[in-house]
């Protein structure tokens, strides 16, 4: 993070909401597209990117280094997100068709996110807390209790299978 977006943070730590507001500017659309993958449901999705950020701004006391951030911002979220899918009694079919990723045909997009939603639950999330998150194997797995290598070796799966969905 540069340096401007530290004095955010230090400011944001000082209970200034418009630092804060700045600092989620940053994050918001990788937030919000991280949830929406993870949990396959709008309303979700915004639900827990608003629980997150309610909580960010009452825990940033507790962010020691301003350059984690995003990092911190999204552990939030994923513990949020890992919740809900604990709390689904029965899973989503399919994500709703808003927010295609930039620059991508329509059709493609819905085909990924089929693939996508037949995945298990905690392989969606391994995947999305990777893809989206930018969290490497280790750190999944030190947030699902699992070995680095487990981690790795899921996601293969997980492309592995979606890949074969898609052709």
């Amino acid at each position: 993070m540069n340096q401007p977006t530290e004095q955010l943070v230090r400011r944001a730590q000082k209970g200034d909401a418009h630092a804060f507001s700045r600092l989620y500017e940053t994050v918001y659309q990788d937030l919000y597209r991280f949830a929406v993958y993870t949990l396959q449901h709008t309303q979700d999705a915004e639900d827990a990117v608003s629980e997150t950020v309610i909580d960010a701004f009452a825990q940033i006391t507790s962010l020691r280094e301003a350059a984690a951030f995003k990092s911190w911002i999204f552990r939030i979220l994923s513990a949020k997100c890992k919740r809900r899918i604990r709390q689904y009694a029965n899973p989503v079919s399919e994500l709703d068709e808003e927010t295609p990723a930039e620059g991508t045909d329509l059709h493609e997009t819905l085909d990924v996110r089929r693939a996508f939603s037949l995945l298990p639950d905690e392989d969606r999330l391994i995947l999305s807390m990777n893809l989206f998150a930018g969290y490497t194997s280790q750190e999944i797995g030190d947030f699902l209790g699992m070995n680095a290598n487990t981690v790795r070796s899921r996601q293969s799966r997980a492309l592995k299978k979606m890949q074969s969905q898609l052709s």
